[in-house]
């Protein structure tokens, strides 16, 4: 027919092989952020081992712990970790300040006058800002059927969580955990680039490390290590190598893969996670409320991840 151009055959062939090289990645991007996830939402139990632990210094030893993992890890595999350079040191500590110092300081400050599933719920509305904030910082515009999915998740997700009760002070603290846990998404994104998943984990963990262990000398003594007990050890170690040096690098390549909006969709798997570690550690069956949530989780994960298939700029 005139007008109409018939592909060669490699041209075929060469477009079918782009777009098999792009599901497979997207495909790795969810995998990768659904395992993340997974780790932070089965973390619950082990993290309230800690409660009456020194803190400070049990959050220093953690991520000191991920970060010398992760170089021996970078250095067996072959991968080369760059010297941060010029703004690239704000937007690093800007990740450990907020992402990982100051989240888990709101996290044990605000279990003080609200319950758990208060703070939960703040993570559970991530999804939804990632949506919006996540394309523009990426130099790109919200997609309406991913802010949709991400709101769907984000009511998923607080079904599951529950509600609870908490006062004043309490629901402050879980806006900060809500910020905070986007923050830890959205200032690596000038940085992936040059430094990708492992050097972005391995800086942010060993400035977290220094922080913390600078808290832990001024508020706990030198010593608060010698009073860690056999637990203790064992919670440090779980949380140090699956829900930090694991699931950082696991996350950033989500992000890295699908962009913050569609990996964002992932972080709706975190409570559920929890609601399953908690049954599996001998709690009581999920209430009928928690099975729904989940099923609503699901419907977003759906409706959202079918748009990774997509190539990004389109």
């Amino acid at each position: 027919m005139p007008g109409l151009r018939v592909p060669d055959a490699p041209e075929v062939a060469e477009g079918a092989g782009e777009a098999e090289g792009a599901g497979i990645a997207a495909g790795a991007g969810v995998a990768s952020g659904a395992g993340a996830m997974i780790c932070v939402g089965g973390s619950v139990a082990v993290s309230a081992v800690l409660a009456t632990a020194p803190v400070f210094t049990a959050e220093a030893l953690r991520y000191a712990m991920a970060c010398l993992i992760l170089l021996a890890l970078a250095r067996l595999t072959g991968r080369r970790l760059a010297v941060p350079r010029g703004a690239e040191w704000l937007w690093l500590a800007g990740i450990a300040v907020t992402g990982l110092v100051l989240f888990n300081i709101a996290l044990v400050a605000g279990s003080r006058h609200a319950e758990p599933a208060v703070l939960g719920v703040g993570v559970a509305c991530v999804p939804s800002l990632l949506a919006v904030i996540g394309p523009l910082a990426e130099g790109s515009r919200p997609r309406p059927a991913l802010v949709a999915a991400a709101l769907v998740v984000t009511c998923g997700a607080a079904m599951v969580q529950g509600t609870g009760r908490a006062d004043g002070v309490g629901v402050a603290w879980a806006v900060v955990v809500f910020g905070c846990e986007a923050a830890f998404t959205l200032l690596a994104i000038p940085v992936l680039g040059r430094h990708g998943p492992w050097g972005v984990s391995v800086h942010t963990t060993w400035l977290a490390a220094v922080i913390f262990a600078g808290m832990g000398l001024v508020h706990e003594g030198p010593a608060a290590a010698v009073r860690l007990g056999h637990r203790d050890w064992l919670a440090i170690a779980y949380l140090g190598v699956a829900v930090t040096a694991a699931a950082f690098v696991m996350w950033y390549s989500s992000v890295r893969r699908l962009g913050a909006s569609r990996a964002g969709l992932l972080a709706g798997l975190a409570p559920v996670a929890a609601a399953v570690a908690g049954v599996l550690l001998g709690g009581p069956a999920p209430r009928p409320q928690v099975w729904a949530g989940i099923a609503v989780v699901a419907a977003g994960l759906a409706l959202g991840l079918r748009e990774s298939r997509r190539p990004r700029g389109s």
